[in-house]
């Protein structure tokens, strides 16, 4: 046994045999550390899939959310009370508009505005008819309304 550990060519194949091993060894690590990899990169896929379904499903659920609050939106704004506070603000600022830019026009918008204001107390008291009511039924006529005489008040009608 001694001379065959002299020998040259037993030298050989253990240091050959040794590196085999070696080899075989990192080969063996190489390959599980492949499959490790294969596996974690097809739960990555997987979970990005999942995960872009997922996006694909809440940004369509959102567009219809967007599409449904557009439309009420929309069927708000068709209201008669939203068109008028709509007016209301886009008077508000207009005048607040004409009042800094037109300095000849805040005297007499205050008096068209002061004018306005007694004939709607004139007409929610009922000294007088209103003349918005026949605007609307009989459209620009509303000079004809001022000519009618005013309706009996309770008082009136009683004899008090």
């Amino acid at each position: 046994m001694m001379d065959l550990i002299k020998q040259p060519f037993a030298w050989g194949l253990g240091l050959g045999l040794l590196f085999f091993a070696l080899c075989l060894y990192s080969l063996l690590k190489s390959k599980a550390e492949f499959r490790r990899y294969k596996k974690m990169l097809s739960d990555k896929m997987e979970l990005e899939a999942e995960q872009a379904t997922q996006l694909k499903s809440e940004r369509a659920s959102l567009e219809k959310e967007n599409e449904n609050l557009r439309v009420r939106l929309a069927q708000l704004g068709e209201k008669p009370d939203a068109k008028i506070a709509r007016d209301l603000e886009i008077f508000a600022r207009a005048e607040k508009s004409m009042m800094i830019n037109a300095p000849g026009f805040a005297p007499a918008w205050e008096t068209a505005k002061s004018a306005a204001a007694e004939e709607l107390a004139e007409e929610e008291s009922g000294k007088s008819l209103p003349k918005r009511l026949f605007r609307r039924l009989f459209g620009a006529g509303v000079k004809d309304v001022e000519a009618l005489p005013a309706p009996e008040t309770e008082g009136e009608r009683s004899g008090v």
